[in-house]
């Protein structure tokens, strides 16, 4: 079989582009998840800049990791958005926020 350059090219190309479009996903997915994060601090009545903040850095290290590979984003979605904020318990972060509320 005698594959050409166009054949070489093109499949090359096509792998460029699965790369960057697999990229631009997992950019997409951050993005949103650190913003559902910081609205879920919002929320319960924590400072944003909390997740800067020297003090309590390695804890929102693992806030964010925890907030990253949550199976709970529509429900999150919907919370976020409804007036009603009450119960997050559905949220891995939630008694860290509770703790963190307490201590700030």
């Amino acid at each position: 079989m005698n594959i050409s350059l166009t054949q070489i090219f093109i499949a090359t190309v096509m792998i460029g582009v699965v790369f960057a479009l697999v990229f631009l996903f997992r950019e997409y997915l951050a993005r949103n998840s650190e913003r559902r994060m910081i609205g879920m601090l919002v929320s319960v009545g924590l400072d944003p800049t909390i997740t800067v903040s020297g003090d309590a850095a390695m804890i929102m290290k693992e806030v964010r990791q925890r907030c990253s590979t949550c199976a709970s984003e529509d429900v999150c979605e919907r919370w976020l958005k409804s007036n009603d904020k009450d119960d997050n318990s559905f949220c891995p972060n939630s008694k860290v926020f509770e703790i963190l509320k307490i201590h700030s």
